[in-house]
Formats: C-alpha cells, structure tokens, sequence
C-alpha cells in the first residue's frame, strides 16, 4: 500500500505560483526580479469595497452563512448577469465560492464520469487540464491558432466532439491570449452544440476577464446566445475585475436551480460557507455606482500597456506578437528566439528523462529567470497535451509600465546571450 493515493499523481499544478520559489532563490542572492508571471492586478481593491468589509467587521457579520452565498450577494449577480447576458437569472440559481477555481473543480465532479470526455482551450488556464484526469475524464485539448487570434470556429469544435463529449470549457476574453470571441464566431459554435451534443452535455464559460475588453468593444457571452443559456454554466468572480485577488470571491450560474443546489452541497462538504463579510464586499462592488469608474480607470491604463508592449515585443528579433482583445497578457510567439539561440537543439540533447519535463520554450523561460531576472511563464504552463513544437511565454501586464519596460528589455537580452543560453542548458539545473 502506498502513502498517497493514486488520483493525487494525477492533478498537477499552477506554474505561475510553482515558479515562487526559484524567484525567491534569486532574489535571496541579492538579485532584483522583474515578476511578469502572476495574473494579479498591481491596483488596490476600490475603497467603497474594502469601507464595506470593515463595516461589515465592526457588525461582527463573521458567522456561518449560507453555503450557497448570501442572498443579498446572490440577488446582486443575479441582476448583473441578467443585465449584461439579457437571459432571465434567478439568484436560486447562483452558487458563490472562494475564488474562481472551485466551480471548475466541482463542475467536472458533478457531470463527469470515468471515461467522460471533456474539451478545453490550448493554451488555456492550467486547472482546467489539471481536474479532467483527477476526476477520470478524457481531455480532449482545443488547440488555439494564432492565424485566428487565438479564437476558433465552431467547425474546429465540431471535430472533437463525440458521443462521450460531456462537457467544453470555453473562456473568452482568454487566459492566457488575451483571445476574445466575435458575436459570429459564437453564434457558429453554439450552431453546433445544439446540432451535436445532446441536452445534458454542458458549456462551462469562464468569463472572469468580462470587464477587462479594449478598443471600447464590449464582453459577449455564449449564454446570450439563443438556446445556451439552458446547456451553460457562466463563471466569474471578483479578484480581477477588481484587483480583489485575496478576497477569494468567484460564482457560477447554472442552468437549474436543481443543479445548483448539488454544487451548494459541494461547498458545504469542501468548506461550509465563504466568509459572509467578504461577500457584503461583493455585493457592494456590483452596487456601487463608482465601480464603473473605477474599472474603465483600470482598463484603460491596462490597455495603454497593451500597446506600449506589444510594438517594443513586435521590435525583437525572433519575437511576434499579436495585440490581445481583452484580460492583462500578452502571448508572444517565441520561435525565432527558441531558433536563434539553438533551444530546440540544446531540448533534443537533453536526457530521456528531462525532456517530459521541460520544453525549448520552458529551456528560454528559466534561463531569462536565471541569468537575466525576468519571470514569465512558458507555453507549457498552459495545458501540456500537444504543446510540443508550439513555442510561446506569457507575460503579464499587471505592473507599471516602466516596470514592464525593463521586463522586456530584459529579455530582449536573453534572446541575443547565445552562449549564455548554451551554458546555462549545459550546466543543467534549474532546467523547469
């Protein structure tokens, strides 16, 4: 008998959090990092927000509450997504949880059987992957092309679904592209849901990013849709919108009271309740009218870095990147930096045993953290099945811009530190 059960060697892990502690070992070495790895908002929750939680302290609203979410927070989502989808919501049908992840843990829980086959976007946010094989599914990987800004069509959809499909994850705007979805390309990927998934096959649509979107376009939903709302969980929360990363506040809204109230008992088995305080917190942050204020005040200034950015990637030699429609990341496509300094070579002579640990692009990412202090993520980090050959980093916008900056003439220097990159590989530590 083994200590540790065998589903546990089949979740993996967050990479932004996991790079934690190489930053940690540089920087006890005296060295200054430029963090472009973690999606955190570098703004303060809103004071309407944070004077709401305080009073809501002194009230001593610090009890058990109700696992589903306080009725008061459940109503204010209810308006919202009503409001923005133009779909008929029932605060019944809201469940509320701590952060953005549970729901999609719990989701996969609640439709899926062994054997059930779930499809996701590649790249997309890690856990998504991450919970199909812990739960027993099948991951069915929806590779995102940069030809199409990092969106697709419903015919690429339409190619993976099968009999087992059970449910597709959607996540517009994208982590980590940037990716937004047209009305028209929604529209052909709902036409083939409907025509080829039967009624109990679900949409789970990550729209945590729905306020971030630029070029003064505005967040579009599947749910909207005719015919999706009955099939589509909607999920979003508070931690980006508002800079509210540690409040931990996110929701989901299903298509049935019935199913919502089996997540509610998820919450109860996993965790009881969210702290109530902080979802008074919540409430105020959709009721208050100097939100709006507050998030196109982020949004622009989110969008000016965008630009600033994207043409000082576009400048570097073996570096293209696309201007992303929405969310704080850019996804530079890293092909002709992984070419130039001999990374797919230098990856093809690793050991048997490294190599299903690393990738070139993993190989350009710890190297630039190592010898030349900047932290991104690579490709890799963003669903693993069939990401060889695809050679990507993320960097977050979520720092001032002259910050960002030097993020980026630091790497700009580890793309041309060719024997460096050589000598770093050779010397084969910290290689992921």
């Amino acid at each position: 008998m083994s200590l540790l059960a065998e589903r546990m060697f089949a979740i993996d892990t967050e990479n932004a959090f996991k790079v934690g502690p190489h930053i940690a070992s540089i920087e006890a070495q005296g060295h200054d990092v430029v963090k472009l790895n973690l999606g955190e908002p570098d703004f303060n929750v809103p004071e309407f927000i944070k004077e709401e939680v305080k009073r809501q302290l002194d009230a001593n609203n610090t009890h058990y509450c109700d696992p589903k979410g306080i009725l008061p927070l459940r109503n204010a989502i209810a308006r919202q997504v009503s409001e923005t989808r133009e779909i008929d919501v029932s605060p019944e049908q809201v469940v509320v949880f701590p952060g953005g992840k549970p729901s999609i843990g719990f989701t996969q829980e609640m439709y899926c059987n062994p054997g059930d086959e779930i499809i996701y976007p590649s790249p997309g946010f890690p856990i998504y992957e991450s919970f199909i094989r812990y739960v027993g599914g099948v991951p069915v990987p929806l590779h995102l092309d940069e030809e199409k800004g990092f969106s697709f069509t419903g015919d690429q959809l339409a190619e993976l679904i099968t009999n087992k499909t059970k449910m597709i994850f959607l996540n517009f705007p994208s982590n980590p592209t940037g990716g937004v979805a047209t009305k028209e390309q929604l529209e052909g990927i709902a036409k083939v849901i409907l025509e080829r998934c039967s009624d109990d096959v679900r949409v789970y649509s990550d729209e945590i990013y729905e306020y971030i979107i630029f070029d003064g376009k505005s967040h579009l939903s599947i749910a909207s849709i005719d015919g999706m709302a009955e099939r589509t969980i909607i999920s979003s929360g508070f931690s980006k919108t508002f800079a509210w990363t540690g409040g931990r506040l996110g929701y989901a809204v299903f298509p049935t009271v019935e199913e919502a109230d089996v997540c509610k008992n998820l919450n109860i088995n996993y965790f009881s309740c969210v702290p109530p305080y902080n979802q008074e917190g919540a409430r105020e942050a959709y009721e208050n009218p100097k939100a709006k204020e507050a998030i196109a005040e982020m949004v622009s200034i989110f969008q000016e870095r965008r630009d600033v950015i994207v043409e000082m990637l576009n400048r570097i030699d073996g570096i293209t990147c696309l201007k992303p429609g929405g969310a704080f990341y850019l996804f530079p496509n890293v092909s002709g930096v992984c070419e130039k300094i001999g990374a797919i070579k230098l990856y093809d002579e690793l050991p048997e045993d490294i190599k299903p640990h690393t990738s070139p692009t993993t190989l350009f990412q710890m190297f630039a953290l190592y010898r030349h202090h900047v932290a991104v993520m690579d490709r890799k980090s963003f669903g693993r099945i069939g990401s060889e050959g695809r050679h990507y980093l993320r960097l977050s916008c979520a720092s001032a811009l002259e910050t960002l900056k030097e993020g980026v003439r630091r790497l700009e220097a580890a793309s041309e530190d060719i024997s460096g990159f050589e000598s770093f590989v050779r010397e084969g530590k910290a290689l992921y």
